[in-house]
């Protein structure tokens, strides 16, 4: 094993290695075509085939893209919070680079990404869906022939849709919409270019309406209770006194959404709710491979499915995400390119967010402008079954404290593939080390047990070293979200 911390090396190998294979090599060449396909909020673990699932949950559009494709089954968010998320898979930066560390800030003006990179290598490009890349603007960006956004959050049903700079209002459900839109550009492309669709839901994020299709399928259920979510003394022992505070806040199981009339309310709602809007993304990805397969496209297209971050359903008393804890940082990610990944295989190492420019780009033989430091690395060579020895085998992650939502302080992190610290910038509280081989559910914080205090401070070193090496740690004060220039009031 190489420390990762040593000799500051370029942050593209800071992130430590992991020689674990991903099934026999394929021998087709990797395809032309991509579609990506985002969704919002989904965590890891509700996937129908995933054992951790949940076992009334039922995804048969992700089981078949295990089925036939890969599952990678650790991949996760290097800061798990909508805009962050987004900026990062445009850019393959980290949020402290690209700037955008919440979700008020904007991109700044001329960050390249990779939708230019693929245009500039022939590529036809189109958007489809939910951007969230700071405030509330649905404006045609950079690298896209193809525009179909909305707003801010937008709304499930009947949206306002921008429509290559027009604005008007449409009929029917946003996961079916922005699937309809999707494969009606298809359908135009010229089939001797190579193009990319970015395919970005709206679903699941709250307030979770699902398809009418949909409505009460899950009402039924037996609601899994995560053990940690009881409110009992031996939970919280060890933990930072911010965990339990948060219950009773916006983002805990008692006090949810401050009991808002809409929004869900206590988790026997929210999850069957959550997971009834998950179908219409579920059956989106049915729609893409049965097109693809129809339209003869299937063995030169990859396509890649995951969250933009994840979410808590009760675990230690939250909900929502922005926690360094799995259940908030993990994401699903599947990739399906029939012939050139093995069908039904798994790749374990860990993949992240910032990985998917520089993968789209080493398919298409595109790159960014010289000066634009690449964060992540490619994972096509995994996806083709091969093996790639310099394979990171640790990741840091972090969240900026947000003004709106003051209840989770700035959280860093730093995770291996058995053990993570988590250190909160600005607090008097308590940090937390897990043993995630022997503590998957992160119940024991290990943070003083004098046996791991050489682990606790060769990690916390390590993170920082990382964190330095990269400029990471030049913070810089920002104007909070909701004030105004000319006013001191908050909206």
């Amino acid at each position: 094993m190489t420390s990762i911390g040593k000799g500051m090396l370029p942050v593209l190998l800071l992130m430590g290695l992991m020689n674990v294979g991903a099934g026999q090599a394929q021998s087709q060449s990797p395809p032309q075509n991509v579609i990506f396909i985002l969704s919002d909020d989904h965590r890891y673990d509700y996937i129908g085939f995933h054992p951790e699932s949940p076992d009334f949950l039922k995804t048969p559009g992700m089981d078949r893209m295990a089925e036939e494709g890969a599952h990678l089954a650790n991949a996760f968010v290097t800061t798990s919070l909508c805009s962050p998320s987004r900026a990062s898979i445009l850019t393959g930066q980290y949020p402290f680079r690209h700037g955008v560390v919440d979700n008020n800030n904007v991109m700044p003006e001329g960050t390249p990404l990779f939708s230019e990179a693929l245009q500039e290598a022939g590529y036809q490009t189109g958007y489809f869906g939910k951007w969230h890349i700071g405030h509330a603007h649905d404006d045609p960006q950079p690298g896209f022939d193809r525009w179909v956004s909305f707003r801010g959050q937008g709304v499930y049903y009947d949206p306002t849709l921008n429509i290559d700079g027009e604005r008007r209002q449409v009929e029917g459900y946003i996961t079916d919409l922005l699937t309809d839109y999707t494969l009606e550009w298809l359908e135009e492309v010229d089939r001797d270019q190579p193009f990319f669709a970015y395919l970005s839901h709206k679903a699941v994020h709250a307030e979770f309406e699902p398809a009418e299709r949909h409505e009460g399928m899950y009402e039924e259920a037996q609601i899994p209770t995560p053990q940690s979510m009881k409110n009992i003394e031996s939970n919280y022992e060890g933990k930072p006194d911010w965990v339990r505070e948060q219950r009773y806040s916006w983002h805990g199981v008692e006090h949810m959404y401050h009991g808002r009339a809409d929004h869900p309310q206590g988790i026997d709602e929210i999850i069957p709710r959550y997971s009834e809007s998950l179908m219409g993304v579920d059956e989106s990805i049915s729609r893409v491979l049965d097109y693809l397969r129809e339209q003869g496209l299937a063995e030169n297209t990859l396509v890649i499915y995951m969250g933009d971050n994840g979410f808590m359903l009760g675990e230690h008393g939250l909900i929502d995400k922005r926690q360094a804890y799995e259940e908030s940082m993990r994401v699903p990610m599947l990739a399906w390119s029939p012939g050139f990944i093995e069908a039904g295989s798994t790749i374990g190492e860990n993949v992240l967010n910032i990985d998917i420019t520089p993968t789209i780009l080493d398919l298409a033989g595109g790159s960014m402008p010289s000066g634009h430091t690449v964060d992540g690395q490619s994972f096509l060579p995994l996806l083709g079954g091969k093996t790639v020895d310099d394979w990171r085998e640790t990741f840091v992650y972090q969240y900026f404290w947000e003004h709106a939502f003051p209840h989770t302080p700035t959280t860093y992190a730093i995770r291996g593939d058995r053990y993570k610290y988590i250190y909160y910038h600005g607090v008097w509280d308590t940090n937390e080390l897990y043993d995630l081989q022997e503590d998957p559910r992160e119940m024991h914080n290990l943070i003083d047990v004098p046996a791991q205090q050489e682990r606790v401070q060769r990690m916390r070193n390590e993170m920082f070293e990382i964190f330095e090496a990269s400029g990471a740690t030049d913070v810089k004060f920002r104007r909070p979200g909701g004030f105004q220039a000319d006013e001191r009031k908050l909206h």
